[in-house]
């Protein structure tokens, strides 16, 4: 096995990054990357902390990531599993990357700064939804955006309607919970009662 060590052994692999890669490159949020945010109901939230790693779903209405200014985005923490692994992390390592995806674009928008979580009643308020307000909301400051190319999207075909799995074919959040606990948790009932409990408890 060959094991790529260093940058320079990538480099002479790769070549030179060509213009339209680096051009795209902002240090803010420019009126056109403003465009693609506003339009995205779903980002993967990246962020680093002692334990390691971790990248967290995060959707909502489209625009749910608000623009305050060009460098500063403002997401709020809606309702979840209570692990608040990611708010975890930002709060002893600011660093912080987000994935954009929009439904029917081959672009994506990457989004790399750092991040403080907000508890401030009036930014939290001004985040309703359905009168209920997030916890916290994570303001990000932009240090670099750019938008990626479509070939990921397009190798995976992900958006073709008729390239959908059929959930009948993959193991239940019931099952996977009760082989994991020795049936002590999860189960048929998990399953069956989650669309009302989820509806109950969207925002």
């Amino acid at each position: 096995m060959t094991i790529i060590a260093t940058t320079e052994q990538l480099e002479a692999i790769y070549g030179e990054t060509g213009d339209a890669s680096m051009v795209k490159v902002a240090d803010r949020v420019t009126p056109l990357y403003r465009v693609l945010i506003e339009k995205s109901p779903f980002a993967a939230l990246a962020t680093s902390g002692p334990e390691g790693l971790d990248c967290s779903p995060r959707g909502d209405l489209p625009g749910f990531v608000r623009i305050h200014d060009a460098k500063t985005l403002m997401m709020p923490d809606r309702r979840g599993n209570n692990r608040v692994d990611s708010l975890r992390n930002i709060v002893r390592d600011p660093r912080i990357a987000l994935l954009f995806l929009i439904p029917g674009s081959g672009s994506t928008l990457r989004v790399n700064g750092r991040a403080e979580v907000s508890a401030a009643p009036d930014l939290l308020a001004s985040f309703k939804m359905d009168g209920k307000a997030p916890r916290t909301v994570i303001v990000m400051t932009v240090d670099e955006i750019y938008f990626q190319c479509a070939r990921a999207i397009v190798r995976s075909d992900l958006w073709n309607p008729d390239k959908r799995v059929d959930p009948r074919s993959l193991p239940t959040p019931g099952q996977i919970l009760a082989s994991m606990s020795d049936d002590k948790v999860g189960g048929d009932s998990y399953d069956r009662e989650w669309p009302e409990r989820a509806k109950n408890s969207m925002w």
